[in-house]
């Protein structure tokens, strides 16, 4: 990302800036970074859910009695005839 704004460079954010700003007002400008903002701050959350989701999952598979366990006793085969 620090690549991006290196070739961009200072007078190239400032163009950007100004045609935002022509393009959406200065009243507008605000709004926009409010719900930029919250749209991070939900993204986040989100990314967070699912790795928290993952954590407990794999604890979940290393706690669990392990298949070659459960193959070492075989049941028998009853007949009820």
């Amino acid at each position: 990302m620090g690549n991006f704004f290196q070739s961009i460079g200072v007078p190239g954010l400032i163009i950007i800036l100004v045609v935002v700003l022509i393009f959406f007002g200065p009243t507008k400008l605000p709004e926009l970074a409010k719900g930029l903002g919250k749209t991070v701050k939900e993204f986040k959350k989100g990314v967070e859910d699912v790795e928290d989701d993952i954590k407990e999952t794999k604890k979940a598979v290393e706690s669990s009695p392990k298949k070659k366990e459960e193959d070492a006793a075989p049941e028998t085969a009853k007949d009820d005839k």
